[in-house]
C-alpha cells in the first residue's frame, strides 16, 4: 500500500469514528496524474445522492501528456462501496453534526487507487484548542526527554 495523499485538517476539524475503504471510478488520465501525486483532498468530502457515493470537491490535476483528452480537475467522482454500506452511512449521516469525510488516498497492493473515507462529526473550538495544548505538551516533554539522555 503506498499512500498518496493525506487529509491533515480532516483529523484536526472532525472526531473520526469509523471508516470505510472504498474504489473510485476514475478516467485514465486521472489515474496517471494520482500516481505521480498530483492530488489534493483540502475541503474535500463524501456526499449521499439517490443510494450512490460521490467524491466532491477533490482536486486532481490535469495529466500533462493527456491534450484535449484530460479530465476536469474537481469533478464529482463515484465512490464504490457495498450496498449495506451505504445504507449504514445513510442513516448515520441524516443524523445532525455527522458528515463522510476522505483521510488519505492510495494505491493497494494490486495497483487500484483507494479512497478511506470516515465517518465524522465535527469538532467545537475548545475541542481544537484542546488538541493544540495537547500535542504542545507532547513536544515540550519528548524536548526534555532528549535533553537528559
Amino acid at each position: 500500500m503506498r499512500v498518496i495523499a493525506t487529509n491533515k485538517k480532516a483529523l484536526f476539524n472532525y472526531e473520526l469514528l469509523e471508516t470505510y475503504e472504498a474504489g473510485l471510478v476514475l478516467t485514465g488520465s486521472e489515474v496517471k496524474s494520482i500516481r505521480e501525486g498530483r492530488v489534493s483532498l483540502k475541503e474535500s468530502y463524501a456526499e449521499i445522492v439517490d443510494g450512490e457515493v460521490f467524491l466532491v470537491n477533490c482536486h486532481i490535476s490535469p495529466y500533462p501528456a493527456a491534450n484535449i483528452f484530460n479530465h476536469e480537475p474537481k469533478r464529482r467522482r463515484k465512490l464504490l462501496l457495498h450496498k449495506r454500506e451505504i445504507k449504514r452511512l445513510m442513516g448515520r449521516t441524516s443524523e445532525k453534526g455527522y458528515t463522510l469525510v476522505p483521510t488519505k488516498l492510495y494505491l493497494s497492493d494490486r495497483g487500484k487507487v483507494k479512497i478511506e473515507i470516515a465517518l465524522a462529526k465535527g469538532k467545537k473550538a475548545y475541542q481544537k484548542r484542546e488538541a493544540i495544548r495537547e500535542r504542545d505538551r507532547e513536544r515540550e516533554m519528548r524536548a526534555e526527554l532528549k535533553k537528559w539522555r
